[in-house]
C-alpha cells in the first residue's frame, strides 16, 4: 500500500492473503508464515533488540498489535472454513425425510410349522390332547411295548439310528402313546406331534422329519369310529369333500391295520389319483396288555400321519427338500 509502514504493509498483505485462503490447510501454512518460530512477525520481535532503546517499546507494540491482528484474522478464517465444510458435508449428505422410509423384510412361519400348527388345531377341535415325550428313546418304549417283533427290520442299523449307550433317536412318536397309556388310566385321546428319525434321504424323505400320531381308547371303541374321525380331519384339513378309502395293510402296534388313501383332484377335470396320506388301525391287544390296560374291556384307534407330506400336498410342493434349503425367494411364499 502506497505510503504504508513496514508494519502495516505486513498486516495489510497478511490479511489479504488470510481472507484469500481456500481451505484449513492453506491457512496453517500461513499461520506458520507470520507467526510460526521462522515466521515474519516473529522475526521482527527477535529483531528489537537491535534497535536503539527509544524505538523499542513502541515497534514492539506495533508488531504485537500486527500479530494479535493477523491471529484474530486467522481464527475467524479458520471458523468460516469449517462452517463452509459442514454446510457443504451437510448438503452432499442430506436426507429427503419425504421419501418413504426403507421397511425391513418381514419373516414369515414356516410351511411345516404352519402345517403342525393346523393339524393340532384340527385335532383339537375334534377333543385330541396334545401329548409329547423324549426323542431319545429307549427300545422297550420305541419297539418292544409297540409289538414289534425281535427281529422286525425297522430295528436294522440302517432304518434307526442308535446311540453308543443302546439308546435311539425315536424312529415315530409312538412311544408317546406308551408313555401316556403307562401313567394313567383309560379313557385317552391324545395326539403326539414332534420330530422323529430314520436313515432315510431322497426326494421324499429326511433323516429327519416330523409326524403326528393319534390314539384314542375307550370302552366300545370301534373301526368305523376310526375311519369317521379320519375322514373328518382330511376333509377339514384340505377344505375339500375328498374321497376316501381304508387298504389293508399291516403294523406291529395295530390289528387290523390300514392304510387311507384319498382321491386326489385332477386339475383338468379327470377322475383325479388315489394318494396315500397316513396309516391307522386298532390298538394291537398286545401294546394295551404291554401298557397296563385290559384289552377284555377297552378298545382303541391309533393313526399316524408325516407332516411334511401334507405340507406337499397342501402347497403343492414336489420336492421335499425346498423345506429345508432356507431358500428365502421359496420361504417368502408363506409370508
Amino acid at each position: 500500500m502506497a505510503g504504508a509502514s513496514p508494519d502495516q504493509a505486513v498486516l495489510d498483505q497478511a490479511l489479504a492473503a488470510i481472507a484469500d485462503a481456500e481451505n484449513e490447510a492453506q491457512l496453517e501454512q500461513l499461520r506458520l508464515d507470520y507467526l510460526g518460530r521462522r515466521g515474519t512477525l516473529t522475526a521482527q520481535l527477535k529483531a528489537l533488540g537491535s534497535l536503539p532503546a527509544e524505538q523499542r517499546r513502541e515497534a514492539g507494540q506495533t508488531i504485537n498489535q500486527t500479530k494479535q491482528a493477523v491471529e484474530a484474522a486467522i481464527q475467524a478464517r479458520s471458523e468460516s472454513l469449517v462452517a463452509a465444510r459442514m454446510a457443504q458435508q451437510l448438503a452432499a449428505e442430506r436426507l429427503d425425510v419425504t421419501l418413504p422410509g426403507r421397511r425391513s423384510s418381514e419373516g414369515g412361519q414356516h410351511p411345516i410349522s404352519r402345517t403342525l400348527d393346523r393339524i393340532v388345531d384340527l385335532f383339537a377341535q375334534l377333543g385330541f390332547a396334545v401329548a409329547t415325550g423324549p426323542e431319545v428313546e429307549d427300545d422297550e418304549h420305541n419297539f418292544a411295548a409297540l409289538n414289534f417283533p425281535e427281529h422286525h427290520p425297522a430295528r436294522a442299523m440302517h432304518d434307526t439310528f442308535y446311540l453308543k449307550d443302546g439308546r435311539l433317536l425315536r424312529t415315530h412318536t409312538s412311544p408317546v402313546q406308551v408313555r401316556v397309556m403307562r401313567q394313567a388310566k383309560p379313557p385317552y385321546r391324545i395326539i403326539a406331534p414332534g420330530r422323529v428319525f430314520r436313515a432315510d434321504s431322497d426326494q421324499t424323505h429326511t433323516p429327519q422329519f416330523h409326524q403326528v400320531e393319534g390314539l384314542l381308547v375307550d370302552e366300545g371303541v370301534s373301526f368305523a369310529d376310526l375311519k369317521g374321525i379320519l375322514f373328518e380331519f382330511v376333509n377339514a384339513f384340505f377344505e375339500d369333500d375328498l374321497e376316501m378309502r381304508l387298504r389293508p395293510s399291516y403294523f406291529p402296534f395295530t390289528e387290523p391295520s390300514a392304510e387311507v388313501d384319498i382321491r386326489w383332484p385332477d386339475p383338468a377335470g379327470g377322475p383325479g389319483r388315489w394318494l396315500e396320506v397316513l396309516g391307522c388301525g386298532m390298538v394291537h391287544p398286545n401294546v394295551l396288555t404291554a401298557c397296563g390296560v385290559d384289552p377284555e374291556r377297552y378298545t382303541g384307534y391309533a393313526f399316524g400321519l408325516g407332516v411334511e407330506r401334507f405340507a406337499m400336498l397342501r402347497y403343492q410342493v414336489d420336492d421335499l427338500r425346498l423345506f429345508f434349503d432356507n431358500q428365502l425367494p421359496f420361504l417368502g411364499q408363506f409370508r
